[in-house]
Parts: C-alpha cells; sequence; structure tokens
C-alpha cells in the first residue's frame, strides 16, 4: 500500500470515527485542550505504519493507538508539575514569617523529597501523581494508565514505600 492509500485509509476512519474518537478521548483526559493534540499524534503514528495492508481491523487498530498514545501523554503530564511542590510550599513558607534555619531544614527536606521522587520509575510516578495531586480514584488512574485497578493500587503503594525508603535512607 502506497502512502496515498495509507492516507486514503486515515482519511476514511477520520470521517467514520473521527467523532467517536475524540469521546473517546475527552473520557479519559483531564484538559479537555489537549485532546486535538493527543487525535493529532493518534493520525501521525497511523500514517507512519509501515504495511497498512496488514491491519485486519482499521477501526481496532485506531483505538488501540489512540489507547497508547493516551498512556504516554499521562505518564508526561503527570511527570511534568512536580516542581510545582517547590514553589507551592516556598509560597506558603515565604508569607509566614518563619525561622530561618527551619526555612534552610524544610528546604533540604524538599530538596531530598524531589531527589527521591525524581528516581521512581514514571509509571510510579504517574500513578502517585494521579492519586495524590490529582485525586483520581484507584479505577480512573486504572483507565487512564490502561492497566487494572489491582495494578494501580500495587504502583500506588511500590511508590510509597520507595519514597519512604529513600528517604529514610536519606536522614
Amino acid at each position: 500500500m502506497s502512502a496515498q492509500d495509507a492516507q486514503s485509509l486515515i482519511e476514511g476512519l477520520v470521517a467514520s470515527h473521527g467523532d467517536q474518537l475524540r469521546r473517546f478521548l475527552l473520557a479519559r483526559v483531564r484538559n479537555i485542550a489537549d485532546v486535538p493534540d493527543i487525535t493529532q499524534e493518534v493520525y501521525l503514528r497511523m500514517l507512519r505504519v509501515p504495511n497498512v495492508d496488514s491491519i485486519r481491523s482499521p477501526e481496532a487498530y485506531l483505538f488501540t493507538v489512540a489507547q497508547h498514545v493516551l498512556q504516554q501523554h499521562t505518564l508526561k503530564v503527570a511527570v511534568l508539575p512536580s516542581a510545582d511542590l517547590a514553589k507551592v510550599l516556598h509560597t506558603q513558607a515565604s508569607g509566614a514569617h518563619s525561622d530561618p534555619a527551619l526555612e534552610v531544614a524544610a528546604s533540604q527536606c524538599l530538596d531530598r523529597l524531589q531527589e527521591t521522587f525524581e528516581k521512581l520509575s514514571p509509571k510510579l510516578r504517574a500513578v502517585f501523581m494521579l492519586s495524590r495531586r490529582d485525586g483520581l480514584s484507584f479505577d480512573e488512574i486504572a483507565a487512564r494508565l490502561g492497566c487494572s485497578r489491582p495494578m494501580a493500587i500495587k504502583y500506588l503503594m511500590k511508590a510509597l514505600l520507595q519514597l519512604r525508603q529513600r528517604l529514610e535512607a536519606a536522614e
């Protein structure tokens, strides 16, 4: 199949399943402004498939690609705002007139926490952020990451355990 045929296949999928794909993404993305970018990435990945003839069910393949793009997007978004923790704590601390020694100790503790957090695997960081920062349930986390509810629980427990162990070892 030529690139033109692949493009025709994608155009057909957009026409027949575009609205369904947008609904699928809207139900799974926290920020609806990300949906057009995710949709575009799905279609770009579909265009990059080397042998489109080997796809038995283009519709099923489209949603499989969409699920993979969503998982990568969720992991990326969950990891990005980790620096916000330092800003929030710094803003709160600067408003209060506290002891400079306590501020230094708190800053060092925050640095250790940030370093420890960055050492977690992307999946563990994502589950931790989705649970603690975003307040999502285990079912919602599992749907976003494409894993089971028990695995989402296991990932969070593993993240908490690793954070505790690394922070205790640093002290």
